[in-house]
C-alpha cells in the first residue's frame, strides 16, 4: 500500500508538471501571437507613412488645411508606429512574470490600430482638400 500510494503521488506530481508545461506553452504561443500582430500593424504604420510621401509632393503646394492634415497624419502613423513597439515591450514584460494569467499589450497595442485608421483618414481628407 505504502508503494501504490508513493506511485500515486508520482503521477500526480507528474501531472501536475505536465499542466504547469502546457500553461507555459500556450502563454508561449500567445504572446507570440500578440507580439506578431503588434510587428504587423508597426509594418503597416511604416508602409503607410512611405506611401503618404507620394501625396506629399502634391500636398505641399497645396492648401494649407492640406497641409496641415498630412502632417497630422504622419504624427499619426508615427505615433502608431512607437505605439506598437511599446505594446510589444509590454507583451514581453508581461509574459517575462508567471504570476500573471494573460497576456496583454495594454492600451498602446490597442492604440496602434485606432491611429493608423485616423492617420489614414487624415491622409485621405488631405487627399480630397488638395
Amino acid at each position: 500500500t505504502h508503494r501504490l500510494e508513493l506511485e500515486r503521488e508520482q503521477l500526480e506530481a507528474e501531472r501536475l508538471r505536465a499542466e504547469r508545461a502546457l500553461a507555459l506553452e500556450l502563454r508561449r504561443q500567445a504572446s507570440d501571437r500578440e507580439i506578431g500582430r503588434l510587428r504587423l500593424l508597426a509594418g503597416v504604420a511604416v508602409a503607410s507613412w512611405i506611401g503618404t510621401l507620394f501625396f506629399s509632393a502634391r500636398l505641399l503646394g497645396g492648401p494649407p488645411g492640406a497641409r496641415a492634415a498630412l502632417g497630422i497624419a504622419w504624427l499619426l502613423l508615427l505615433a502608431a508606429f512607437a505605439s506598437s513597439f511599446v505594446g510589444q515591450s509590454q507583451v514581453a514584460e508581461s509574459a517575462s512574470r508567471p504570476d500573471e494569467r494573460g497576456v496583454d499589450s495594454g492600451l498602446a497595442g490597442a492604440f496602434a490600430l485606432w491611429l493608423i485608421v485616423l492617420g489614414l483618414a487624415l491622409v485621405g481628407v488631405a487627399v480630397l482638400v488638395g
